[in-house]
């Protein structure tokens, strides 16, 4: 396959597929004005630069409580603790930034014994890990997503008022099975997941009408930020008071730099990603977007290496 840089088309395409990951080619083709065959040349293209379409379980909703973690190594340690982290079914996102020893990662755990294990034995228990601060996740802001292509994107929450706690969503055998399949590829066709499950094609419809519904399953369209010309990523940390805390939060789920934010435990208590073009659009984005804002204290730390973006099954 040749190289292919992504145009104007592509970003529409990428963003398209965000509104609605498992919308049909043919409806695509039909908003963007070409043919299904362009469409579905293009999508065979981007995956072949990285492109990947997956279904994730949303925590809040299956009864997972999510935990943010930091984790401060020795020099020249960072990457293979890291990688070791990515390689953990219940972690989603890994970067490491500050120099090459800060790792920042997203765990989910199930039960306390679960957050114990990890928090309490293992990693304290990594000689090269010099400090860990858990920040357990309280509320994701909607308009904000896991990833990123260069334009804002988000799955649609589900009816109701989102900030309104719902009760978790029960799942059995069959909803287990289509999120396995959907956590390897989102495009799963309906015929596959029918397959896999020994249902039939309309209850397999009706299961994941259910799952987008109550809001227990989101969508994400992961690609190279760089490929976009985005080169510099970034973790924000903010200190907000406890009164500005929905409208700080609220402010950042509408900016199309930050395609992650959510209130967090911790002395920091919003935790977001930026993904921005050089470091002037950062400062930019700094002084005009969050100077506004009633931000008592930020930190940023530039993103060095991205060792895991979505879940992986």
């Amino acid at each position: 396959m040749k190289s292919h840089t992504p145009d104007a088309l592509d970003e529409r395409f990428l963003h398209l597929l965000q509104l609605d990951a498992r919308a049909p080619f043919a409806r695509i083709a039909e908003q963007l004005g070409v043919s299904e065959t362009t469409i579905a040349r293009r999508y065979q293209r981007l995956r072949g630069l990285g492109l990947r379409v997956s279904g994730q379980p949303v925590h809040s909703r299956v009864g997972l409580t999510r935990w943010i973690l930091r984790l401060h190594t020795v020099p020249h340690a960072a990457a293979t603790i890291a990688e070791a982290l990515a390689r953990r079914s219940d972690s989603s996102w890994i970067t490491i930034a500050s120099g090459g020893t800060e790792i920042c990662c997203s765990i989910n755990t199930r039960s306390r014994r679960e957050r114990d294990v990890l928090l309490l034995e293992k990693l304290p228990r990594t000689p090269q890990v010099t400090a860990i601060s858990a920040h357990c996740l309280l509320h994701m802001f909607t308009g904000a997503s896991d990833t990123w292509h260069g334009t804002r994107f988000g799955t649609s929450p589900p009816a109701g008022d989102p900030d309104t706690p719902a009760p978790p969503v029960a799942l059995d055998a069959t909803d287990h099975v289509l999120l396995g399949r959907l956590a390897v590829d989102g495009r799963t066709p309906l015929a596959e997941l029918a397959t896999a499950t020994g249902r039939s094609l309309s209850t397999v419809q009706r299961r994941l009408d259910r799952l987008r519904d109550t809001g227990a399953i989101g969508f994400a369209v992961d690609f190279d930020h760089e490929l976009l010309g985005y080169r510099l990523a970034a973790r924000l940390w903010l200190r907000v008071s406890p009164a500005h805390l929905q409208t700080v939060g609220k402010a950042l789920a509408t900016h199309p730099e930050i395609p992650f934010a959510a209130a967090a435990t911790g002395p920091s208590n919003i935790v977001a990603s930026g993904v921005f073009r050089d470091p002037h659009d950062l400062y930019r984005y700094t002084n005009e977007k969050l100077g506004p804002l009633p931000i008592d204290a930020f930190e940023s730390a530039p993103i060095l290496r991205e060792v895991k973006r979505v879940t992986t099954p």
